[in-house]
C-alpha cells in the first residue's frame, strides 16, 4: 500500500513547487563542456543509492571516487537510499519549499522514475551534453526506455541486466524451464522453493505475467486495468496452488534477495535468484554462493531493463552531477564494471560505436563461469511492463497470496 500512497500523493503534487534549480539549467547546460568541467571542480556530489552489495559499494567508492578526484577534482558523497526514500524525500523538500535538494544524484529506475517525473522532481533533459553518450543507442528499448516510459534525456542509463533464476546444479540437475515445469518441480521438492517479496521477486512475478498474458510484447504499452485484473486472478491461482510447497509453507518469504542469497548459500532452499544476469559469477567470487551455482533464464523469458542516474531537479551542484554522469558512462568505467570480479554489471555502451580498441578490450573482458551469455538469453528478454503494474504487483500479492 506505500507504493499506492506514494503515487497518489504525487500525482496530487503535480505541478506543486516548481522552482528553478540553484544553477539555471539553461545557463548550464548552454556552456562548452571543458566550462562544466572547471565549474565542476571543487564542488562535491551527494549520491543517494542501494547499498545492499559490497562489491556494488566497493566499485562506486573505491572506483568511482578516487577518478573523480583525480581527474575532475570532484568530490563524492554517498548516502543510503531507494525508490519510495527518494520519492518521499524530494516530495517533502518540493512540499517545503526548499530551493536546494539534501541529494545530487539518484540511482532509480522503474515506479520511482515514473513518480519522481509525475512531481517534476528530475533535472533535465541533460543526456544530451554528456560527451559520452554519444556511445549509448537511445532507440534501443531496453536502454531508452523505462518502464515503458521514454527517458527523455530525463535520466541516464548506466547498467544493464536481465533477471536470471539461480540453482545449485549438485541438487538439481535439471532446472525446470516454463511456469508448468516449475510447479510440478515446486511440488515434487516441497520446501526447497521461494523468491523475496520485493523487487527482485516481483520482478520474478512480471515475467510470468507476461507468459500469462501471451508472452514478449504482450504487455507493452499504457497500463491496462481490464488486463491486469484478468491476469493478476490467474497469477495468483497460479501462486496459492503451490504456495503449501515453498519454504516454510509459504506462510512467509525472504525480506530482501539478499536473504534469498543466505537460505540459498546455506542449503535451505535450492534456488535463488538476481536481476543481474552476470551476478552469480560476482557472488561466487566473492564467496557468498556455492561453486555449484548456475544460473539461467526461462525458456519463456524473463524481464530486462537498464537502471539509470537522476539527477534532482534542485541538486545544489549539477555541473559536477554532470561530470559524474558523464565520468560513469565512459568506456573505462563501464568496462570496469562489467568484469564479474568487479561487479558484472552490463554495459550499457554500443559497443561498436567505440574505438577499435575499446572493441577489443570488451571482447575480451574475463568471461563469465557460471552465468550464460548475454547473446544467449537476449533473445529470451521481456520488456518492462508500464510502472502500474509492478506497483499493484506489489500490493496485491501481499493481499492475495502473503496475507492469505
Amino acid at each position: 500500500m506505500r507504493s499506492r500512497r506514494l503515487l497518489i500523493v504525487a500525482l496530487l503534487l503535480t505541478g506543486c513547487g516548481r522552482g528553478r534549480a540553484p544553477e539555471a539549467k539553461g545557463d548550464l547546460l548552454a556552456q562548452p563542456w571543458p566550462e562544466i568541467e572547471r565549474q565542476a571542480r571543487g564542488q562535491t556530489v551527494t549520491l543517494a543509492m542501494w547499498m545492499g552489495d559490497p562489491f556494488i559499494n566497493k566499485y562506486i567508492n573505491e572506483y568511482v571516487a578516487p577518478n573523480l578526484k583525480q581527474r575532475y577534482r570532484v568530490n563524492l558523497n554517498v548516502v543510503s537510499a531507494q525508490g519510495g526514500q527518494i520519492v518521499s524525500m524530494l516530495m517533502t523538500e518540493i512540499e517545503a519549499h526548499k530551493t536546494q535538494s539534501n541529494v545530487d544524484l539518484m540511482w532509480i529506475n522503474g515506479e520511482t522514475f515514473y513518480q519522481l517525473r509525475q512531481i517534476d522532481a528530475l533535472f533535465g533533459p541533460f543526456t544530451e551534453k554528456l560527451p559520452n553518450a554519444k556511445s549509448i543507442d537511445f532507440k534501443n528499448p531496453f536502454i531508452g526506455y523505462d518502464f515503458q516510459q521514454e527517458v527523455k534525456g530525463y535520466e541516464c542509463p548506466w547498467g544493464n541486466v536481465q533477471l536470471a533464476i539461480i540453482y545449485n546444479s549438485a541438487r538439481v540437475p535439471e532446472p525446470p524451464r516454463n511456469r508448468q515445469q516449475l510447479a510440478a518441480w515446486v511440488k515434487a521438492h516441497p520446501g526447497r522453493f521461494t523468491f523475496d517479496n520485493t523487487f527482485t521477486g516481483m520482478t520474478f512475478l512480471k515475467s510470468l505475467l507476461i507468459d500469462l498474458a501471451g508472452g514478449p510484447g504482450a504487455l507493452d504499452g499504457p497500463f491496462d486495468e481490464e488486463k491486469y485484473k484478468r491476469l493478476s486472478a490467474q497469477l495468483w491461482d497460479y501462486l496459492n496452488g503451490i504456495k503449501p510447497y515453498f519454504w516454510k509453507h509459504g506462510e512467509t518469504f525472504p525480506a530482501s534477495v539478499a536473504q534469498l542469497h543466505q537460505l540459498f548459500a546455506a542449503g535451505e532452499v535450492d534456488f535463488t535468484m538476481s536481476n543481474n544476469d552476470g551476478d552469480v559469477d560476482n557472488k561466487v567470487l566473492q564467496g557468498l554462493l556455492p561453486e555449484t551455482s548456475r544460473a539461467y533464464v526461462l525458456d519463456t523469458g524473463t524481464i530486462q531493463n537498464s537502471h539509470y542516474m537522476g539527477i534532482a531537479k534542485r541538486a545544489p551542484h549539477l555541473a559536477a552531477d554532470l561530470v559524474m554522469v558523464n565520468f560513469m558512462i565512459s568506456p573505462e568505467a563501464q568496462y570496469e564494471k562489467l568484469k564479474p570480479a568487479v561487479w558484472g554489471d552490463g554495459t550499457v555502451l554500443d559497443v561498436s560505436r567505440l574505438s577499435e580498441d575499446w572493441q577489443a578490450k570488451f571482447a575480451d573482458v574475463p568471461q563469465r563461469r557460471f552465468s550464460p551469455k548475454r547473446v544467449d538469453i537476449q533473445p529470451k528478454a521481456l520488456r518492462e511492463p508500464a510502472s502500474e503494474y509492478m506497483i499493484r504487483l506489489s500490493d496485491d500479492f501481499r493481499k492475495y497470496v502473503l496475507e492469505k
